[in-house]
């Protein structure tokens, strides 16, 4: 009796000496941080009804960061936490502190299909295939040879931006009203045209010299896919719901890549063919780089193969142009219409082109490091007009602490360019248009369009920072200081202020119509 009664004392002891054990090291292990604050999610489903009940979801994120009165939110959408950020600091710490954690990309319905399973760059998952695509962008595309080298014909379409818009207004000696939105976004799309497929237009162009419907549709198709990459698609956080397609998302960017496919890929595909021929006679005959396209074709691997698949040159053109598109245009219209409503702005600006130019030649990019005032009222309607409401999302590949949060892995980071960009805490007046917030007192000082300290988004930094960036710059700014160099603007008949209100993109809700009228000698506009 006696040694069971020793037994069952000793096994006592022992659950006692265990339970005190692990209650002592439960109590020394730090506790965990909190999530960012945020609504109380359903189960499964997340906050998924409040974001289908607040449509655009941007403005209910919005909302809930100034609800909260936080710099740092989280909303559950299915089993995905979405942290919004409008703090320069906090984002900081994303992007810089913990850049390694945060590097990667989420996986969604639009840039599944956008980047053919992902062989691309920008919205590409971290990875091997990433960062093959990343060094053929820096070292064979983007690098800076690569764009001298593609200088003329970025100045091509810079000339006959300048015909086409003299061809609108030059028919009555007071000037035309014209679409300054119109002529704004071939631009864009032209100059990525020219310097991909050596061509401005794929269809015949206007007697006017502007597009034909064909490269209409070619271009609104690519404004449809960039509206929609991360357009808070139902299906990419409860993933059971994507043969519903709800909101229509799905078919929106199949048709959409339907069409420019139906455009580009002929011209890929006859390319492919000449460079890749068996004979070599017609290689040496065919094989000469004229754009980029022949670039990407030509690389190769170290056993002489070719470096990129079909599939990947694709892809990634198709990218290319969606990453180049949208900033010039919109900070051109943007820009334009404010400095219609504070017409000294305009005057400021033409007095600079005036005195850094002249009047018998165009501005061209060699002019750019000079042109202070216009790479500053640019960079103002970055701020304060940004292009979508947040940057491209980073992933979190592990758990992380950031700002004293927990982050768990998998998390979606947005930082709002508008939080960001409008924030009262970084900015004076943040809704007022004030190009000289961005002047240093030393005239010694370059302006540009990167923001290092996040206090808005362009560039963004660290891994995922956009490698196009002086491309972007150049052709925004050249954009820019060709319509204000060519033009004296004024208000429509009519119109006493532009309208400024925004569309749901945050592009400007109206297209811009101005009066333009020709302000140089005609022989100039003809070069």
């Amino acid at each position: 009796m006696i040694p069971v009664i020793a037994a069952l004392l000793i096994l006592a002891l022992s659950i006692f000496f265990v339970f005190f054990t692990q209650k002592k090291k439960r109590a020394v292990l730090p506790p965990m941080p909190p999530l960012p604050p945020g609504p109380t999610p359903w189960p499964i489903v997340g906050c998924v009804p409040e974001m289908l009940r607040n449509r655009p979801t941007y403005i209910w994120i919005h909302d809930i960061l100034e609800q909260l009165n936080t710099d740092i939110a989280c909303v559950r959408l299915g089993s995905v936490h979405v942290i919004a950020v409008k703090s320069p600091e906090i984002s900081k710490e994303f992007l810089k502190k913990h850049d390694t954690i945060f590097a990667s990309r989420p996986v969604t319905m639009a840039t599944h299909l956008l980047s053919s399973g992902y062989l691309t760059t920008v919205v590409v998952p971290m990875g091997q295939q990433w960062k093959k695509m990343r060094r053929v962008l820096v070292g064979d595309v983007l690098h800076q040879s690569k764009l001298q080298w593609l200088l003329n014909k970025r100045n091509i379409e810079a000339d006959n931006l300048m015909k086409f818009l003299y061809s609108q207004c030059s028919t009555n000696e007071n000037g035309s009203v014209v679409n300054v939105r119109y002529a704004a976004q071939h631009y864009a799309i032209s100059v990525m045209k020219r310097m991909i497929f050596n061509t401005r237009y794929f269809v015949k162009a206007r007697e006017d010299g502007g597009p034909g419907i064909e490269d209409e549709r070619h271009g609104s198709a690519l404004f449809t896919i960039l509206l929609h990459l991360y357009a808070f698609c139902v299906s990419d956080y409860l993933p059971w719901l994507k043969p519903f397609d709800i909101g229509g998302h799905e078919k929106k960017v199949t048709d959409a890549l339907k069409t420019i496919k139906q455009y580009q890929d002929p011209i890929i595909d006859e390319r492919l063919r000449k460079w890749r021929c068996s004979d070599l006679e017609n290689k040496i005959k065919e094989g000469v780089e004229e754009d980029l396209l022949d670039v990407l074709i030509s690389l190769k691997q170290e056993n002489g193969q070719p470096l990129l698949s079909a599939e990947e040159i694709k892809a990634q053109i198709t990218e290319i142009q969606l990453a180049t598109m949208d900033h010039p245009f919109s900070i051109a219209e943007w820009t334009l219409s404010e400095m219609l409503n504070q017409p000294e702005m305009l005057a400021k600006a033409q007095e600079e082109l005036n005195r850094i130019v002249g009047v018998d030649v165009l501005v061209q990019e060699s002019h750019i490091p000079k042109l202070t005032y216009i790479k500053a009222c640019a960079r103002e309607s970055l701020r304060l007009h940004p292009v979508a409401p947040f940057n491209v999302p980073h992933v979190s590949i592990v758990d992380a602490t950031v700002a004293g949060y927990f982050i768990p892995k998998g998390s979606n980071v947005l930082l709002s360019r508008v939080g960001l960009g409008r924030n009262p805490k970084i900015w004076d007046n943040p809704l007022k248009f004030d190009p000289e917030r961005h002047l240093s007192e030393d005239a010694s000082q370059q302006v540009d369009l990167e923001e290092r300290g996040l206090r808005f988004i362009s560039f963004t930094t660290g891994r995922r920072s956009c490698p196009g960036g002086t491309l972007g710059t150049t052709i925004t700014v050249m954009l820019l200081a060709r319509l204000l160099q060519g033009f004296t603007w004024n208000m429509p008949p009519h119109v006493d202020k532009i309208d400024l209100t925004e569309a749901h993109s945050l592009f400007k809700l109206r297209p811009l119509y101005a009066h333009a009228k020709p302000r140089l000698h005609a022989a100039v506009y003809m070069v």
